[in-house]
């Protein structure tokens, strides 16, 4: 597979089909959301933020998917192997939460009766700050985290549909970061440290088709005390000019082609996902197994809406070539594998 290499630009031609479809480490298109020419209610802006350590993690969403946006937040246990999920949707928001057009610039600022979210960048991180007064019937929720990037490179994939030219999926992963901060819940305060804490940022912009089934698996943490992760995934668009699976490795993305995700079958030929799973790249470079500890799942059906989510965390055992050949060994390192199947 060859794989395209973007070039600086805008992302959008003027008649909204993207100019360059491929990869990068930076995100070097510019977007624009005055320049898509799709129907509104197609277009789609989110921020989602995974903070974990070995123990426990956080998650959060935010997403303007036009005709409705989402805020989300999700506290992990993953000794107990329990999520709890506070969610908070509004519709017709119409790109009326004001995402930012770049994750390097521009702060999401969003307070309501039920929810406060603050997400700033100040100096070389970002900075995200929740409060929920009722996370639960238990407990209010409060976060306090700063979050730094530690790898010089991060993934970035511009990718079309072969079946609507104007549809696209322009997205940013930011592996490896620094988490640095508490939350407090359930009268306990949950402690990230810099040493043992890490952030992913999955951020991005486009205009989606109806249907759509995508597979998402990332991880970071430390081997031989320098940082160390991945980024994993199919199934969004024409994937022909690029894959989105890269290495990290001491700072540096090392380029894979297409990896694929073997979820064990039940019987009746659905999905097992709590079954151990198999990865394998078609390039022979990265190769894992992952045993699942906890599946972050929901399905909803509402009219023509359909969504249906495995978000299942894990630890990874295997290996990982690199550019120049060498060979990083990976055991019982913590991550996720998702598999996800939307209609709307």
């Amino acid at each position: 597979m060859k794989q395209v290499v973007l070039t600086p630009g805008e992302l959008l031609d003027a008649n909204g089909h993207l100019n360059q479809a491929g990869y990068a480490y930076q995100l070097i298109k510019t977007y624009d959301r005055k320049a898509i020419k799709a129907n509104t209610l197609r277009i789609k802006e989110w921020d989602y933020y995974l903070i974990t350590t070995d123990e426990y993690g956080l998650a959060v969403t935010v997403a303007d998917n036009s005709y409705m946006s989402l805020l989300s937040v999700t506290f992990l246990d993953f000794i107990a192997r329990t999520e709890q999920t506070f969610s908070s949707m509004s519709f017709l928001t119409l790109g009326k939460l004001g995402l930012p057009a770049s994750s390097k610039t521009g702060d999401i600022h969003i307070n309501n009766k039920k929810i406060d979210i603050s997400i700033t960048h100040e100096m070389d991180h970002r900075h995200l700050m929740l409060s929920i007064p009722k996370f639960n019937k238990q407990s209010a929720l409060e976060a306090n985290i700063v979050l730094t990037e530690k790898y010089q490179d991060t993934m970035v994939i511009a990718t079309p549909y072969k079946e609507n030219p104007k549809a696209f999926y322009y997205n940013q992963k930011i592996v490896g970061m620094q988490a640095d901060g508490s939350v407090e819940f359930n009268g306990r305060t949950y402690s990230f440290l810099p040493d043992c804490s890490y952030g992913i940022l999955d951020w991005g912009r486009g205009v989606w088709t109806y249907e759509n089934t995508w597979y998402w698996s990332a991880a970071n943490g430390k081997i031989n005390n320098e940082l160390f992760g991945f980024n994993l995934g199919y199934g969004f668009g024409d994937t022909s000019n690029a894959s989105e699976n890269m290495v990290f490795y001491q700072g540096k993305a090392h380029k894979l082609n297409g990896v694929t995700f073997d979820i064990p079958k039940k019987s009746d030929g659905t999905d097992d996902y709590m079954k151990p799973w198999a990865f394998h790249a078609s390039d022979g470079r990265f190769e894992s197994n992952f045993t699942p500890l906890l599946d972050r799942c929901s399905k909803t059906q509402l009219a023509v809406l359909v969504s249906d989510q495995h978000q299942v965390f894990g630890t990874f055992t295997g290996r990982a070539i690199l550019d120049d050949e060498s060979v990083v060994e990976f055991n019982d390192f913590l991550g996720f594998a998702e598999k996800v199947h939307n209609k709307w």
